[in-house]
C-alpha cells in the first residue's frame, strides 16, 4: 500500500480515502498499530475497497485487525448498510460458514486437578466430537428434523435433551434467529447438513481446554461477573454451521449472480460480492435462509457443549452441575444482523454484515443479556492453537465501528504456505513439550494451524483494547487441543 494512499488517524487507526478507486462511496478503515497494517497482504485493501462501492453502504468500510483476503469481503471486514435506502445484503459479506462462533464453558476445576488427566479428557472428546473434513455425527436427522432445527436452533437443541434452558441465557441472539424460515433453504442443504450435527469440522475450528494463569485476569470485577478466577479451568470451541451453511451460501450467490443486473441494475467491482436489495425478494429469501445457517450453527455448538459435559462427567465421576460446569457466552461472527445505531444525531436501523468480526455491544445495548447488560456484551477472543485466548468486552468506542470487533488472531500466512512451512507431527511433538496434549484428524491440519502462520493474537487484542472498542477482562492458556 503506497504511504500517500493512506493517512494515519492515530496510532491503531489509518484512513484510505474514496480517491483510492473509482466508485468507492465511503473511505476504508483499517484498525492495528503499523505492524498490523504493513503485515497485511495487498488483497485486503482491494476487498475493503471494492466493498466501500456497494449500494447503502454508511460511513466506511472497515477492517479490523486481524483482517486478511477473504471471499468477498476481506476476513475481518464490516459494512453497515442503510436498509431504507437499497442497501444490500451479500453473502461475500458473510461467509461460506454462516454463524460461526465460539463458546466458553467455566468449571470449578483448577489446573493441577486437570493436568494428569489431560490426555484422557482430549482423547474422549476426540472421539465424542467427530471433527476433519467432512466429519459426520452419529446423529442423523430427517428431513422434518433437519428444518425444525433450521428454525429452532439451541432451543430445538435443549428441547431434544442437549443441555438445559439455562443456557440460552448466555448466548447471542438467545440462540436463535427467529426470522429463519426453512423454506428458503434447498434439498442440497439438507442432504449436506443432516448428518453432521454435534461435529467440529476442519480448518481453524478447534476444541480447547484451557486454564486462567496468574495474572491473566485484567478487570477482576467483570471476570468476578462471569465466574472467573485464576488457576481455574475452562473449555473453548469454535465451529460453525458446517455443510449446511457452505451450500446455503452457494445456493444464493448463484442467485444474486444471475439477478443482481438484470433486475436491480447492481454492478459490482468483483462478482464474489453478488448481492440484491435487503428488501427485494431475493435479499429477503437469503435473509431467511441465513438464519437457517445461523440455526443450524447454534444447533451444532449446543450439541458439542453436551458432549464436553458428559465427558468431563465421566473422567471427574461427578454430574456436571458438580463441576461448576456452565456456559459464560457463546458469540458468533459470520453473520448479517439489523441493528440500531445513532446516526447523524438520530436513531436508524442497518444491516451489518460482519465477515469474521464479532459483535462488541457497549453497556446498556439490548442485545446483551440481562446478566451482563451493564458490563458489555462478552467477546471471545480465540487466538492460535499455540498461544492465548481471550474474554473481552464491548466498550464505548465500539460506537465508531457499528458494535464490531475482532474475531480472532487472523492469519499471516495461506494454509498452503504454512503446510510447506511446517511439519504436522513436529508441532505436535513441540506443544506435549510444552505441555499442551493435542490430537488432531490429520498432521497436515496441525501444519496449517500453526502458531506461525498467525498474527501474535496480544497485538490484536490490544488494538482494540486501546481504542475502547472490546476492554480486556482474562487471558486463557491452552493445556488440550482437538484440532479437524
Amino acid at each position: 500500500m503506497e504511504a500517500k494512499s493512506v493517512k494515519k488517524i492515530d496510532e491503531f487507526t489509518r484512513e484510505i480515502p474514496k480517491s483510492f478507486r473509482k466508485g468507492m462511496k465511503v473511505p476504508i478503515r483499517i484498525l492495528g498499530s503499523k505492524r498490523i497494517f504493513d503485515e497485511m497482504d495487498e488483497q485486503v485493501f482491494t476487498q475493503a475497497a471494492n466493498v466501500a462501492t456497494l449500494p447503502g453502504i454508511i460511513n466506511y468500510s472497515y477492517v479490523m485487525p486481524d483482517g486478511h483476503s477473504g471471499y468477498g469481503f476481506p476476513i475481518g471486514g464490516v459494512a453497515a448498510f442503510d436498509v431504507d435506502d437499497g442497501g444490500v445484503i451479500s453473502p461475500g459479506g458473510i461467509g461460506f460458514d454462516i454463524n460461526c462462533g465460539v463458546r466458553l464453558i467455566k468449571t470449578d476445576l483448577i489446573y493441577d486437578e486437570v493436568r494428569d488427566k489431560i490426555k484422557e479428557l482430549v482423547t474422549g472428546l476426540f472421539k465424542e466430537v467427530p471433527s476433519g473434513v467432512g466429519a459426520s455425527s452419529k446423529y442423523k436427522l430427517s428431513d422434518t428434523e433437519f428444518k425444525e432445527m433450521a428454525e429452532g436452533g439451541t432451543v430445538w437443541a435443549v428441547e431434544k435433551g442437549f443441555g438445559t434452558k439455562k443456557d440460552l441465557k448466555h448466548i447471542e441472539l438467545g440462540g436463535r434467529a427467529d426470522w429463519a424460515d426453512s423454506s428458503k433453504i434447498s434439498n442440497k442443504v439438507i442432504s449436506r447438513g443432516r448428518s453432521q450435527i454435534g461435529t467440529l469440522g476442519s480448518g481453524n475450528h478447534y476444541l480447547e481446554i484451557q486454564y486462567i494463569k496468574k495474572n491473566d485476569i485484567f478487570d477482576k470485577k467483570t471476570a468476578d461477573k462471569f465466574g472467573l478466577f485464576e488457576n481455574q479451568v475452562v473449555i473453548m470451541f469454535h465451529t460453525g454451521s458446517r455443510g449446511g451453511g457452505h451450500q446455503i451460501a452457494t445456493d444464493y450467490l448463484q442467485t444474486f449472480l444471475s439477478s443482481m443486473t438484470s433486475k436491480y441494475g447492481i454492478k459490482i467491482e468483483d462478482r464474489e460480492l453478488a448481492c440484491a436489495p435487503f428488501y427485494s425478494n431475493d435479499g429477503q429469501d437469503y435473509y431467511k435462509a441465513m438464519g437457517c445457517g445461523v440455526n443450524i450453527s447454534f444447533a451444532n455448538r449446543q450439541v458439542i457443549a453436551s458432549k464436553v459435559n458428559e465427558v468431563f462427567s465421566r473422567v471427574f465421576k461427578k454430574d456436571p452441575e458438580k463441576l461448576g460446569m456452565e456456559t459464560v457466552y457463546e458469540v458468533a461472527h459470520n453473520r448479517a444482523t439489523l441493528e440500531k445505531h445513532r446516526l447523524d444525531s438520530r436513531e436508524k436501523q442497518v444491516l451489518v454484515h460482519r465477515k469474521g468480526a464479532t459483535a462488541s455491544y457497549y453497556p446498556g445495548r439490548p442485545e446483551i443479556p440481562a446478566a451482563y447488560r451493564k458490563f458489555g456484551s462478552p467477546v471471545l477472543i480465540g487466538g492460535s492453537m499455540e498461544t492465548s485466548s481471550f474474554l473481552l468486552v464491548g466498550s464505548e468506542g465500539a460506537k465508531s465501528t457499528f458494535c464490531s470487533t475482532v474475531h480472532g488472531a487472523g492469519r499471516v500466512m495461506s494454509r498452503s504456505q504454512a503446510r510447506r512451512e511446517y511439519d504436522g507431527k513436529v508441532i505436535k511433538e513441540n506443544m506435549l513439550k510444552r505441555r499442551i496434549y493435542v490430537d488432531s484428524a490429520s498432521l497436515s491440519g496441525l501444519a496449517e494451524e500453526a502458531g506461525g502462520a498467525y498474527k501474535q493474537v496480544d497485538d490484536v487484542v490490544e488494538t482494540v483494547d486501546n481504542l475502547d472498542i472490546s476492554r480486556k477482562v482474562a487471558r486463557f492458556s491452552p493445556i488440550g487441543n482437538i484440532k479437524g
